[in-house]
């Protein structure tokens, strides 16, 4: 994969990571209702498969489109997070739950940024990992069970949290070299 361009930017994966952020500002406006903001999560998490699939099919998986689909990542979720405690749909712990994946590797990407060489190496091998996929399912299956005020939102708010410790887990595994 190699190299950051600006112009993959640009690529089809890129495009569709990159409409996950209209989609964040859209789910913030649509949280009063459950069914216009589930109908947005769902587009959102499309949008994470489809451009992933779409770049390893294409030949078109590129350091700069796997951190376009991290940050957009961080920022959907970052909004859905702030848009669930603006309308009293999680509690400040319901929030640190939902954020724990990002929350463990808020320190990983600081240290991503400050060292050229690990951005390098970082370029050479940007791919996911199962577990941080795994993660996404949960978050989104805890998103829904706050939107909807489900019965078991505190055990999908708590399984989150948990897989968010074990993704961040291997993320700093991974970046340490303990494979």
């Amino acid at each position: 994969m190699g190299q950051y361009r600006l112009r993959h930017a640009f690529l089809v994966p890129s495009l569709v990571s990159w409409l996950r952020l209209p989609l964040a500002a859209l789910f913030a406006l649509a949280a009063e209702s459950a069914q216009y903001a589930l109908a947005i999560l769902v587009l959102a998490a499309v949008t994470d498969m489809v451009d992933g699939w779409y770049a390893r099919r294409h030949r078109q998986a590129t350091a700069t489109g796997a951190v376009i689909d991290g940050v957009t990542d961080k920022a959907f979720m970052a909004t859905v997070v702030v848009t669930l405690i603006a309308h009293d749909k999680v509690s400040g712990l319901g929030a640190l739950q939902l954020a724990t994946r990002e929350l463990g590797e808020l320190p990983l990407v600081l240290w991503w940024a400050l060292h050229r060489d690990r951005r390098r190496a970082r370029a050479e091998d940007p791919k996911a990992n199962a577990i941080g996929k795994l993660c996404t399912i949960f978050q989104f299956a805890a998103v829904t069970a706050a939107l909807t005020a489900a019965s078991w939102q505190s055990l999908a708010l708590g399984a989150a949290a948990l897989m968010g410790c074990l993704a961040a887990w291997k993320y700093w595994q991974r970046e340490l070299g303990n494979r």
